[in-house]
């Protein structure tokens, strides 16, 4: 499978937002991800506002993932890969992606018990660094931080 990377433009607004919905009510079934739509567009309009980057994942078959961080606040806010690329390496590509153009690091959360991810994420070089609570769940939220390896330059 060939992955590749490019911006976002609105026109992958209605493939993106399908995309966020399935792979969330994957991994949490017990929430109405379709309700949360409107939550969805408004934080792609602010982070936009604020400078985010916004670049999304295709195959041959279409848009597979998305990634949206923000440089200046070093802050990685969403990442979402289909379910059906799922071990495709779209994941892995759209985090080098960020971390590339953050090269000093950043920091994300993540829900306590997404086990996938935090397996993810572990192999990407983060770490814990906190806890807390998803403010629209309530659920318990790991505070995750990448820092380059400075070790090995």
């Amino acid at each position: 499978m060939t992955i590749s990377l490019r911006p976002y433009s609105d026109e992958d607004w209605p493939d993106v937002l399908a995309l966020w919905i399935e792979t969330w009510t994957l991994a949490r079934p017990d929430i109405d991800f379709a309700a949360r739509a409107p939550w969805l567009a408004n934080l792609f309009a602010d982070s936009a506002a604020r400078g985010a980057h916004i670049v999304v994942a295709e195959d041959s078959e279409g848009l597979i993932g998305f990634v949206l961080y923000e440089p200046a606040r070093k802050w990685l806010e969403q990442i979402a890969v289909h379910p059906r690329a799922l071990g495709s390496g779209a994941a892995q590509k759209l985090i080098r992606h960020a971390k590339q153009a953050c090269p000093e690091g950043f920091s994300l959360d993540v829900n306590a018990d997404n086990f996938r991810a935090l397996a993810f994420y572990h192999g990407e070089g983060f770490e814990r660094v906190g806890v807390g609570v998803n403010p629209l769940s309530g659920l318990p939220i790991l505070s995750l931080r990448w820092t380059p390896d400075t070790r090995a330059r």
